[in-house]
């Protein structure tokens, strides 16, 4: 995975979230509705109602749309019914794309989801075409400025907490942990540490090349994606 930052993604996202606020908001309730849907609303038990609380409290989503989000998946409150679907497909170049989605109407967000494809250049493809690229993975990122330590002392910390990789660049360490062992890892680094992102997320074996014309309709594509209501998260392979 190395020099590959996830990071330079995150911040792209971040500079635009004042202008999409609601929007934000909106995606990481239904994130939190189903993980109470499926887990219950104990966060002893629930690790995922856990990181999406987590998740949400970091984008300063306020404590009563937490709540609410977590009433109408316990049946204190209405709400709709969202199904997780996943997408695969193909950018231009062939870069490999999935798509997580939330949604109470499946034929509208297939429909969302393949225009976004066609207008820029990739399609849609079967269930299974790109998935086995990816694999999820724990990670975590802290601001450099956050830590008072040497780079070699901070890295053999989270080496000791668990983590299987440790990243360095100008502004962040990225932190990436097994599956199984994410929960730890996270929970021994903020107990000195500021944590800037910690999330379970997919990643590639492998990234792929493509050229300025090519990465410009990539970038288009990721763009629209985000920008559907029903679209969680967009992963690829692009270098």
């Amino acid at each position: 995975m190395a020099g590959h930052s996830k990071w330079h993604n995150i911040k792209h996202k971040k500079n635009a979230k004042d202008a999409k606020r609601g929007k934000i908001f909106m995606k990481l309730a239904k994130e939190i509705y189903v993980a109470a849907k499926q887990g219950g609303d104990d966060l002893e038990t629930n690790s995922a109602l856990r990181l999406a609380i987590d998740k949400a409290k970091a984008n300063n989503m306020p404590n009563d749309n937490i709540d609410r989000a977590i009433n109408k998946a316990t049946g204190n409150l209405d709400g709709e019914n969202y199904e997780e679907i996943v997408y695969e497909g193909y950018g231009p170049g062939g870069i490999a794309v999935m798509v997580e989605t939330l949604t109470d109407n499946k034929n509208r967000t297939a429909s969302e989801v393949r225009h976004a494809f066609s207008k820029n250049n990739g399609n849609l493809g079967e269930n299974g075409c790109v998935s086995f690229m990816f694999h999820r993975k724990g990670y975590i990122v802290i601001k450099r400025d956050d830590i008072e330590v040497d780079e070699d002392t901070f890295m053999l910390e989270a080496i000791e907490a668990g983590c299987e990789e440790v990243e360095a660049n100008d502004e962040v360490y990225e932190i990436y942990t097994a599956v199984e062992d994410f929960e730890d890892v996270k929970n021994t680094l903020q107990e000195s540490y500021q944590l800037e992102v910690a999330e379970l997320s997919m990643f590639p074996d492998t990234y792929t090349s493509i050229s300025d014309d090519q990465s410009d309709d990539m970038d288009n594509l990721i763009d629209m994606l985000d920008d559907l209501d029903d679209v969680q998260e967009v992963h690829h392979n692009m270098q």
